[in-house]
């Protein structure tokens, strides 16, 4: 695998021939950053050793990014939404509160990440695209005797009961995008009756979508619904953990990227908009153990990236799940009928 040393070099070699920034004003850029904290942490330290702006990196969940961006949208403090699901960057389009931009880019990417910047009407691209699974503990199903796992159906078997965890929908994209797979899969009126049922079993639910995974790998919980791009990171830990797809299918999220509409650092946002569409800034992913597929059709792709050929993936309608007021109005159902279950 490319060493985080390599992608620094490549980055500046990239970022050499840009201009320089145009003012003082420019010389920093505020960044909510919703994927995982070690991409993040590389993100802050690379580009202002390759471009001279200074990064604020502000890391969120995507439900919390987008609460924050309304909730500044009379006065923007962040300049970019840097990953995490494109359910919210859609919402956060069609609420008038990013700004279209044009990345030159654009022919470069994936038939999916193109197709998220035309269904966000220009407010929005895609970065990467991740398959949702179940996750479980090797070692707590073989202590706990419990079997392993292969489909939706078979988290309701009563002998999981108390061993599962799935986020909250209403902070982590995680579990929206599993709140909305079920209804896709299963018709509205099973869903909910199959998270009824599912409830019984869970343990809990975290509001980061990491949490869950986290969770597994330490033990402290034998099963967990998640992106699978997360297992072979956690496996070169040294976790006994592993992943699937369940048999019945499943839905993928599309990781976005969006220039916040006020932007108080314009020119450095689509400066960093630029650099991370390029093969080389994705590759990050990887050395930050995201395992998702890259959206420049020109990344070296790292062979643990699952082969989206091999997985049943539901036709996700990305459309409609990303409109705000679907969103609103499943979350707020999922809490009704849902979260508020006794266990």
């Amino acid at each position: 695998m490319t060493s985080v040393r390599s992608l620094f070099a490549a980055a500046a070699c990239l970022l050499s021939a840009y201009s320089p920034v145009a003012n003082a004003q420019e010389q920093q850029l505020n960044i909510l950053c919703s994927v995982q904290s070690d991409w993040c942490n590389l993100i802050q330290v690379t580009f202002p050793r390759v471009t001279g702006i200074k990064v604020n990196i502000l890391q969120r969940s995507t439900g919390e990014a987008l609460a924050q961006v309304n909730a500044e949208k009379a006065n923007p403090k962040i300049d970019i939404w840097f990953g995490g699901t494109g359910d919210p960057h859609l919402a956060a389009a069609q609420l008038d509160l990013t700004a279209v931009y044009q990345s030159p880019a654009l022919a470069q990417l994936h038939p999916w990440a193109k197709a998220q910047y035309e269904q966000s009407g220009g407010r929005s691209v895609g970065l990467y695209l991740g398959p949702l699974g179940i996750f479980y503990n090797k070692e707590v199903l073989a202590k706990r005797k419990l079997p392993t796992p292969t489909s939706w159906a078979d988290l309701l078997k009563p002998e999981y009961k108390g061993e599962i965890q799935m986020a909250n929908p209403g902070s982590s994209g995680a579990a929206y995008t599993a709140l909305a797979t079920l209804v896709q899969l299963m018709g509205e009126s099973q869903a909910w009756d199959y998270m009824a049922k599912l409830h019984r079993n869970m343990s809990g639910y975290p509001r980061s979508g990491e949490a869950p995974i986290k969770a597994v790998s330490r033990g402290e919980a034998a099963i967990a619904i998640g992106f699978i791009a997360l297992a072979p990171g956690e496996k070169a830990a040294g976790f006994p953990i592993e992943a699937f797809t369940p048999a019945e299918g499943t839905g993928a999220e599309i990781g976005s990227m969006s220039i916040i509409k006020g932007a108080p650092h314009l020119e450095a946002a689509k400066r960093f908009y630029e650099w991370a569409l390029t093969p080389q800034a994705q590759q990050f992913a990887f050395a930050a153990r995201g395992f998702q597929v890259p959206s420049n059709m020109a990344t070296v792709v790292d062979p643990r990236v699952p082969d989206i050929k091999k997985i049943r993936l539901i036709k996700y309608d990305y459309n409609k799940y990303g409109q705000a007021a679907e969103r609103k109005r499943l979350i707020q159902l999922w809490e009704d009928k849902i979260k508020s279950l006794p266990q």
